[in-house]
């Protein structure tokens, strides 16, 4: 391991790189907003599912423990930024059971509880461990399956447009913070020395590569052949 306080250079660029993935992170974090301003204004959740946020919760609490100094050692950037998509997720959860039918806000609120509860679980069982180097493996294990497990929507994503035709479905935005995003905590891991912060970043980039290649082809197509892009069907 490399002594960083003897490398204030390489130091310098780990924590921009960090930096960099906490302002694009942002970009992520936001991009359900005007899908829950129509769940405001219609004052119902529609056909829309509360599962995402709820993995998406339950991902971002692991992955910010894993950043913690009692699990590891300087990765203030990574538990910040996890810190700040818990409290969107949650808020979008809150938002989802206010406006969801009664009959479903017992079993929303209930998986609130079960992501909550397991989340103390994994704290209480992973401060048992006085080993630290085990206790890192262990969380960090566990913040890496996480991660990897939430590609698995973006490549739904990329089957959807081959399928379609169509980049209607994947908002070139998103999928630029996603690619950003995953590249700076590439690099931050890297620097970091890091193997489960660089390793699902690493995968991440490079579908965020694959998403922004697929929408420059198919948005070139589809402007050649003057076709009109696809709208989705409101529930």
């Amino acid at each position: 391991m490399v002594d960083f306080t003897t490398n204030s250079p390489l130091t310098a660029w780990k924590n921009a790189a960090g930096i960099a993935g906490n302002i694009f992170a942002l970009g992520l974090f936001v991009s359900p907003i005007p899908t829950f301003q129509r769940i405001i204004r219609n004052q119902s959740t529609e056909q829309f599912s509360a599962s995402p946020y709820l993995y998406a919760l339950l991902n971002c609490l692991i992955t910010m423990w894993y950043g913690t100094p009692l699990v590891s050692i300087d990765n203030v950037m990574v538990m910040t930024v996890n810190s700040l998509g818990a409290v969107f997720q949650l808020v979008y959860i809150i938002i989802f059971i206010v406006y969801v039918e009664k009959a479903k806000k017992v079993r929303m609120f209930g998986l609130l509880l079960v992501i909550s509860g397991l989340f103390a679980l994994i704290v209480i069982v992973s401060l048992k461990i006085a080993n630290r180097e085990i206790r890192r493996i262990s969380v960090g294990l566990l913040s890496c399956v996480s991660l990897v497990s939430m590609f698995a929507s973006p490549l739904l994503i990329i089957n959807l447009v081959i399928r379609t035709k169509s980049v209607e479905y994947m908002p070139f935005f998103l999928s630029l913070s996603t690619f950003l995003m995953s590249t700076s905590f590439l690099l931050y891991g890297i620097l970091n020395f890091d193997v489960f912060v660089y390793i699902p970043n690493g995968l991440g980039t490079i579908l965020g590569i694959v998403q922004l290649a697929l929408y420059y082809y198919y948005r070139r197509r589809s402007t050649a052949d003057g076709n009109e892009p696809l709208i989705m069907p409101h529930s």
